[in-house]
């Protein structure tokens, strides 16, 4: 299958889907169908349950009185302030979110939504890991962002090449064991 590289912040990320060049570059965040679904559901819960909740604290806080000395008040519009700053944050992410056909993913080479088995080749403990976009990692289900290190150095290689990873408590050679979806 046909894609190309970009030096994106220092390393490669290969495109399975095909997308534009500009869309590589710019802030687009790929995920799966899953992993919108919860992005939307994360917005709904933010802008429906979160932002009643606090203007409900604004209002309690606003008929104690004196807005001037009012510590519940302040808190409460600092509170609206960080809520409204995430709620845009997930809303820009959502509108730069591209969908991963799983099905154009290939397994011949290290790409996005892979899950790859390496072993450290210091100590001989394997480890099994998804590649994923920042808004689905989760290292206690074995995905990680494809910004980490590791991902960073496994992107674009095949099943037997011996990677190089530095990582704060040194430098960790892994070697690709198997390359799946």
């Amino acid at each position: 299958m046909e894609g190309f590289r970009v030096n994106r912040n220092s390393f490669c990320f290969f495109n399975p889907c095909n997308f534009s060049e500009e869309e590589v570059m710019n802030n687009t965040s790929y995920v799966t169908a899953d992993g919108l679904q919860k992005l939307k559901a994360e917005l709904d819960h933010l802008k429906n349950v979160e932002r009643p909740a606090i203007s409900r604290m604004i209002a309690e806080a606003r008929d104690k009185g004196d807005l001037s000395e009012n510590a519940e008040y302040a808190a409460a519009k600092e509170a609206q302030g960080m809520l409204e700053m995430k709620i845009k944050k997930l809303e820009d992410l959502i509108a730069n979110t591209r969908i991963i056909d799983e099905t154009k993913i290939n397994t011949s080479y290290v790409q996005i939504l892979n899950r790859v088995k390496i072993k450290n080749t210091l100590n001989n403990q394997i480890m099994e890991y998804t590649l994923v976009s920042e808004s689905e990692a989760n290292l206690k289900a074995g995905k990680i962002a494809v910004s980490t290190p590791i991902a960073k150095a496994l992107l674009g290689k095949k099943v037997g090449e011996v990677v190089e990873v530095k990582v704060p408590s040194g430098a960790l050679k892994l070697e690709i064991l198997d390359i799946s979806i």
